[in-house]
């Protein structure tokens, strides 16, 4: 009985410890990065995030020129 309990306290053991050791790549990255990532990927719909990023870029282009023209 006691071989059962013994293996269970070491995978649960086993299983706190896993995550702290993996380094967190994901926390150091923007959102913005995270999205050039995903649309460089093989995912079924990636290359609309690249579209969608290349519109955002366009749109903020042009209101920092309205804005430029209005100071």
């Amino acid at each position: 009985m006691k071989t059962p309990l013994v293996v269970l306290a070491f995978m649960l053991a086993a299983c706190g410890t896993a995550g702290s050791d993996a380094p967190a790549v994901d926390a150091d990255l923007t959102q913005r990065q995270r999205d050039s990532i995903l649309a460089q990927s093989r995912i079924p719909g990636a290359a609309a995030v690249g579209a969608a990023q290349r519109a955002a870029d366009a749109v903020e282009a042009r209101v920092r020129r309205a804005d430029s023209i209005g100071n």
